[in-house]
């Protein structure tokens, strides 16, 4: 970081410039003083303030006990012992709180990338939203699908399956980049590994509600229906992925009737742990054929 000693250099530079130009036109003065600001940034970068683990981060001066106090900050993402300015934020906890809500509006907003689609090579449908703003307002058309759409799903599908997995956005496309690809392959090798080799074909849902697994298990004839699926963002991470689960999932079944496992990213449960896992519970599903509250782990 460049010094005070240098700031105040830099100025006097500036100053000094102005002054020797006299009745030079201002523009001239202007030159100077964005020369000036060249030179005290060239150097200097910006750091990614979202880059920094605050987890490892003393931002209370002085603390009286420095271990118990980063012993804390590991058990948990949220913002506990951050420092003030009188009643207010200091600069950096308020500019790290800006940046983590600008990341969470950008996972709901934007969308899975074409190149991600492809590299997966699954096949895209989409619910009756038209756009993230209907999205966003009428979860109802989010869990239904138009016949178009449905008629794809049963033209590139395998019909009867044990196990359908898909994907979808949920209201978070970057948790499904950062996550998605690892745990559907993890879950494979596991339902493999368990003798269950009849799984239905991976295909994308864009703007879908986890209910919209009820429509897909009922198209499909599925047994056991999963959805990886993007989950609402908050400020300690945009890439947390759940995979909900059900057996002989129906239009309309209560949340009761679904099993879910969550907080499904690189600072929670990491994705090829979490498809070991959800092998293993559509494993009990099928044994058992019930899911959500009447299951049994």
């Amino acid at each position: 970081m460049i010094s005070e000693k240098d700031i105040k250099s830099i100025i006097e530079q500036v100053l000094n410039e102005m002054s020797s130009q006299g009745n030079q036109p201002a523009v001239k003065a202007k030159d100077a003083v964005e020369e000036a600001k060249d030179q005290l940034f060239e150097n200097e970068t910006i750091p990614d303030l979202t880059a920094v683990d605050m987890k490892k981060q003393l931002f209370v001066p002085n603390p009286e006990n420095r271990d118990a106090y980063l012993k804390l900050k590991e058990a948990t993402l949220a913002r506990v012992g951050i420092w003030r300015a009188g009643p207010r934020y200091k600069t950096e906890t308020l500019l790290r709180f800006r940046a983590d809500h600008a990341v969470a509006q950008d996972a709901v907003f934007t969308y899975v990338s074409e190149d991600f689609l492809e590299e997966m090579n699954w096949f895209m449908v989409s619910t009756m939203c038209k756009d993230k703003d209907e999205y966003l307002t009428r979860p109802d058309l989010g869990r239904k699908f138009d016949e178009e759409n449905a008629q794809i799903v049963k033209e590139k599908c395998v019909k009867n399956p044990q196990v359908q997995i898909y994907i979808s956005d949920g209201l978070s496309s970057t948790a499904i980049e950062a996550n998605a690809k690892d745990t559907l392959a993890a879950i494979v090798q596991g339902l493999k590994g368990y003798g269950i080799h009849n799984i239905g074909t991976p295909f994308f849902v864009k703007h879908g509600r986890v209910g919209a697994m009820g429509a897909i298990s009922e198209l499909l004839n599925a047994e056991v229906t999963a959805v990886l699926i993007g989950e609402r963002p908050g400020l300690a991470t945009g890439e947390s992925m759940s995979c909900y689960m059900a057996y002989k999932a129906k239009v309309g079944m209560s949340e009761s009737g679904r099993t879910v496992i969550s907080n499904i990213h690189q600072g929670g449960t990491p994705a090829v742990e979490a498809g070991a896992h959800i092998a293993d519970v559509i494993k009990k599903m099928l044994e058992q054929k019930v899911s959500g509250i009447n299951l049994k782990l």
